[in-house]
Protein backbone atom coordinates (compact mmCIF):
# COMPACT_ATOMS: atom_id res chain seq x y z
CA UNK A 1 0.00 0.00 0.00
CA UNK A 2 2.85 2.42 -0.52
CA UNK A 3 2.38 6.05 -2.22
CA UNK A 4 4.86 8.53 -4.09
CA UNK A 5 4.11 12.26 -4.73
CA UNK A 6 6.85 13.27 -2.38
CA UNK A 7 4.91 11.89 1.08
CA UNK A 8 6.96 11.40 4.32
CA UNK A 9 5.58 7.99 4.70
CA UNK A 10 5.54 5.22 3.24
CA UNK A 11 2.10 2.20 3.60
CA UNK A 12 -0.93 4.38 2.70
CA UNK A 13 -3.30 4.85 0.19
CA UNK A 14 -5.72 8.16 -0.94
CA UNK A 15 -8.53 7.59 2.05
CA UNK A 16 -10.92 7.99 -1.09
CA UNK A 17 -9.75 4.56 -2.06
CA UNK A 18 -10.38 2.92 1.45
CA UNK A 19 -12.09 -0.20 0.70
CA UNK A 20 -12.43 -3.41 3.34
CA UNK A 21 -13.30 -7.21 2.40
CA UNK A 22 -17.05 -6.43 2.58
CA UNK A 23 -19.45 -3.59 2.06
CA UNK A 24 -20.63 -3.60 5.80
CA UNK A 25 -16.18 -3.02 6.48
CA UNK A 26 -15.82 -0.46 4.51
CA UNK A 27 -19.02 1.86 5.65
CA UNK A 28 -17.42 1.31 9.35
CA UNK A 29 -14.01 2.30 8.30
CA UNK A 30 -15.51 5.26 6.26
CA UNK A 31 -17.14 5.81 9.41
CA UNK A 32 -13.43 6.14 11.64
CA UNK A 33 -12.78 8.37 8.45
CA UNK A 34 -15.05 10.61 9.60
CA UNK A 35 -14.94 10.62 13.32
CA UNK A 36 -10.91 10.79 12.47
CA UNK A 37 -11.27 14.42 10.48
CA UNK A 38 -13.62 15.69 13.07
CA UNK A 39 -10.94 14.57 15.64
CA UNK A 40 -8.29 16.32 13.87
CA UNK A 41 -10.85 19.27 12.76
CA UNK A 42 -11.78 20.09 16.11
CA UNK A 43 -8.61 21.50 16.84
CA UNK A 44 -7.86 25.38 16.23
CA UNK A 45 -4.38 24.73 15.27
CA UNK A 46 -5.95 22.75 12.36
CA UNK A 47 -6.93 24.94 8.75
CA UNK A 48 -7.94 22.62 6.15
CA UNK A 49 -7.03 19.08 5.64
CA UNK A 50 -5.12 18.98 2.31
CA UNK A 51 -4.57 15.44 2.11
CA UNK A 52 -5.98 12.05 3.69
CA UNK A 53 -4.70 9.24 3.78
CA UNK A 54 -5.67 5.52 5.05
CA UNK A 55 -3.21 3.12 6.24
CA UNK A 56 -5.07 0.21 7.45
CA UNK A 57 -7.40 -0.95 10.04
CA UNK A 58 -10.15 -2.72 11.53
CA UNK A 59 -13.67 -1.63 11.56
CA UNK A 60 -15.24 -0.12 14.63
CA UNK A 61 -12.15 -1.62 16.45
CA UNK A 62 -8.98 0.28 15.04
CA UNK A 63 -7.96 2.33 12.23
CA UNK A 64 -4.92 4.34 11.46
CA UNK A 65 -4.62 7.77 9.12
CA UNK A 66 -2.38 10.19 7.75
CA UNK A 67 -3.19 13.76 7.22
CA UNK A 68 -1.49 16.85 5.70
CA UNK A 69 -3.31 19.80 6.54
CA UNK A 70 -3.08 23.79 6.61
CA UNK A 71 -1.62 24.54 9.77
CA UNK A 72 -2.28 27.73 11.92
CA UNK A 73 -0.02 29.24 13.91
CA UNK A 74 4.00 28.83 14.18
CA UNK A 75 5.29 24.93 15.27
CA UNK A 76 2.20 23.39 14.08
CA UNK A 77 3.24 19.93 11.89
CA UNK A 78 1.65 19.92 8.57
CA UNK A 79 1.77 16.08 8.32
CA UNK A 80 0.09 13.79 11.25
CA UNK A 81 -0.90 10.10 12.19
CA UNK A 82 -4.50 10.04 13.91
CA UNK A 83 -5.55 6.95 15.63
CA UNK A 84 -9.23 6.14 16.13
CA UNK A 85 -11.49 3.46 17.38
CA UNK A 86 -12.69 1.51 20.34
CA UNK A 87 -10.17 3.72 22.33
CA UNK A 88 -9.17 7.42 23.21
CA UNK A 89 -8.39 8.94 19.45
CA UNK A 90 -4.88 11.06 19.33
CA UNK A 91 -2.80 12.66 16.48
CA UNK A 92 1.31 11.52 16.42
CA UNK A 93 3.47 13.62 14.75
CA UNK A 94 5.66 11.85 11.94
CA UNK A 95 9.19 12.00 13.17
CA UNK A 96 9.87 8.57 14.13
CA UNK A 97 6.80 6.67 12.65
CA UNK A 98 7.49 6.62 9.14
CA UNK A 99 4.75 3.39 8.67
CA UNK A 100 1.18 3.12 9.85
CA UNK A 101 2.23 0.55 12.09
CA UNK A 102 5.15 2.94 13.39
CA UNK A 103 2.26 4.91 13.75
CA UNK A 104 0.40 2.18 15.83
CA UNK A 105 3.45 1.27 17.53
CA UNK A 106 3.98 4.65 18.93
CA UNK A 107 0.06 5.56 19.66
CA UNK A 108 0.24 2.36 22.05
CA UNK A 109 3.62 3.40 23.67
CA UNK A 110 2.47 7.27 24.39
CA UNK A 111 -0.98 5.16 25.74
CA UNK A 112 1.01 2.56 27.61
CA UNK A 113 2.44 5.97 29.79
CA UNK A 114 -1.11 7.51 30.42
CA UNK A 115 -2.08 4.13 31.99
CA UNK A 116 1.28 3.99 33.97
CA UNK A 117 0.37 7.76 35.38
CA UNK A 118 -3.81 6.43 35.80
CA UNK A 119 -2.90 3.51 37.60
CA UNK A 120 -1.95 5.09 40.55
CA UNK A 121 -4.17 8.44 40.27
CA UNK A 122 -1.99 10.36 39.30
CA UNK A 123 -1.84 13.72 36.69
CA UNK A 124 -1.42 12.76 33.49
CA UNK A 125 0.15 16.33 32.59
CA UNK A 126 3.12 14.92 30.67
CA UNK A 127 1.61 12.54 29.04
CA UNK A 128 -0.89 12.46 25.82
CA UNK A 129 -4.37 13.49 26.46
CA UNK A 130 -7.13 11.00 27.07
CA UNK A 131 -10.58 12.43 27.51
CA UNK A 132 -11.35 9.51 30.38
CA UNK A 133 -10.06 10.01 34.04
CA UNK A 134 -7.38 8.99 35.43
CA UNK A 135 -7.91 6.17 37.58
CA UNK A 136 -6.75 2.86 38.08
CA UNK A 137 -10.38 1.76 36.30
CA UNK A 138 -9.87 3.12 33.44
CA UNK A 139 -6.33 2.82 33.31
CA UNK A 140 -6.97 -0.77 33.28
CA UNK A 141 -9.69 -1.29 30.74
CA UNK A 142 -7.29 1.18 28.20
CA UNK A 143 -4.69 -1.07 29.37
CA UNK A 144 -6.81 -4.27 27.91
CA UNK A 145 -7.45 -2.93 24.51
CA UNK A 146 -4.00 -1.83 23.89
CA UNK A 147 -2.66 -5.16 24.60
CA UNK A 148 -5.57 -6.23 22.11
CA UNK A 149 -4.21 -4.02 19.26
CA UNK A 150 -0.10 -5.23 20.57
CA UNK A 151 -1.02 -8.84 19.95
CA UNK A 152 -4.02 -9.20 17.83
CA UNK A 153 -4.23 -6.49 15.64
CA UNK A 154 -0.38 -5.20 14.80
CA UNK A 155 0.64 -9.03 13.64
CA UNK A 156 -3.04 -9.14 11.62
CA UNK A 157 -2.73 -5.80 9.63
CA UNK A 158 1.17 -4.93 9.86
CA UNK A 159 3.82 -8.06 10.18
CA UNK A 160 6.83 -7.04 11.48
CA UNK A 161 8.83 -4.73 8.82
Amino acid sequence: MATSGGLPVSGVIPASELAGDEEEETQRLRGMEAKARKFLTGFKWCGNIREFYFGGGVGDVVAVFFARIEPWGSGVDEYLWLVVGDLPSAYLVVDDSGTPRQALLGYIGEMRKWVAVAEYGGNPINVIPVNAPATPEWADALGSRLDSLEHDILPMWWPDE
